[in-house]
């Protein structure tokens, strides 16, 4: 019976643990607002299109991937890597014909910029791209162009990139219903180490893994948008837990701090509400307790399967920074 109760304490804590994680992702007030003026001014002529990643340097710069003035780089020559200053002047710029549809971004400790390619058109595309800070081709993952069933290297749509500070690379590839739906690892050199997932709703299975970071433990998060959930395994791929009270994630940043920002652009869409509202949400990556939230700006959101910052990072000083795929725009938040 004294085991019994104790099993029945166990769940109730657990019960009230996560009950408690879901009310705070709805409680919280709005601390940011708008930061005055345009963030990230472009060259006159120039005009962003759809943003999906945006990652800081480690100089305290902001990389900002776009997607060519429109929702594609196919058949563009502008160049959709952009490096800005801390205070939004356009420093370099670069990749212009390299990149078919640019969605995932990683900047590593050296400030090589990480870029995935997730849509093949005309022989291009599926794709991981290593560059240098200045715009050289260093490392390319993948097979261009083209899916090869037959190799574990092979992506269908990587989303998203991350590098580890000991050099180790993990790819999330699988954009869309049609998508692989697993984490692959490779080596700083490139070289195939592991994979693990697959298609479905279980533990260790994603649906449209669409953001991917690291706390400092060493946990890899992935945001399993299409299950509405982040899972959280070690650097092998085993298992640790899973947490829901970060909506529909589509991005994913985590600072050195451990402060975690997710952007849910989804979240209400179609047959798939899971009752969150879009937005960005704060909290913490070492227990999962949400602490503000930036609600999505568009007035509207009903009216668009995807609104609000589908990519997001965050500055040394805590300013937050949402790139937008449905209105073309970089927006900063600071502290009221």
């Amino acid at each position: 019976m004294q085991r019994t109760n104790r099993t029945h304490t166990a769940k109730a804590v657990t019960a009230l643990a996560f009950l408690l994680l879901t009310v705070s992702a709805w409680a919280q007030d709005n601390p940011y607002r708008v930061a005055d003026g345009a963030w990230g001014a472009l060259p006159e002529g120039r005009s962003y299109g759809a943003i999906s990643a945006l990652h800081p340097g480690p100089d305290g710069t902001m990389w900002v991937v776009d997607r060519c003035g429109r929702n594609s780089c196919l058949e563009s020559d502008v160049d959709p890597i952009l490096h800005f200053d801390a205070s939004g002047k356009l420093l370099n710029s670069f990749g212009a014909g390299m990149l078919v549809w640019p969605h995932g971004m990683e900047v590593d400790a050296d400030g090589n910029v990480w870029v995935t390619d997730a849509q093949v058109r005309e022989g291009r595309g599926n794709q991981v791209l290593k560059f240098s800070p200045d715009g050289e081709l260093l490392l390319s993952l993948g097979l261009e162009g083209r899916v090869d069933g037959d190799r574990p290297d092979s992506f269908t749509g990587p989303t998203d990139v991350l590098v580890t500070p000991a050099g180790d690379i993990f790819v999330l590839d699988g954009h869309g219903p049609l998508g692989n739906n697993r984490v692959v690892k490779f080596s700083s050199a490139g070289e195939l180490i592991t994979s693990w997932g697959k298609t479905g709703s279980g533990v260790g299975e994603f649906r449209d893994p669409h953001a991917i970071d690291m706390d400092s433990q060493g946990r890899i998060f992935v945001g399993d948008r299409g299950n509405a959930r982040i899972q959280i395994f070690d650097q092998d791929g085993h298992y640790i837990a899973t947490w829901t009270q970060f909506g529909k994630p589509s991005d994913i940043f985590i600072d050195t701090n451990d402060v975690m920002y997710v952007a849910d652009s989804e979240s209400h869409a179609g047959a798939g509400n899971t009752g969150y509202r879009r937005g960005i949400r704060i909290g913490s990556a070492r227990d999962g307790w949400v602490t503000a939230f930036i609600p999505d700006p568009e007035l509207h959101p009903e009216d668009y399967t995807t609104s609000g910052a589908e990519g997001v990072t965050a500055d040394a000083m805590g300013n937050v920074y949402g790139g937008e795929v449905t209105n073309r725009t970089l927006v900063k938040y600071v502290r009221r």
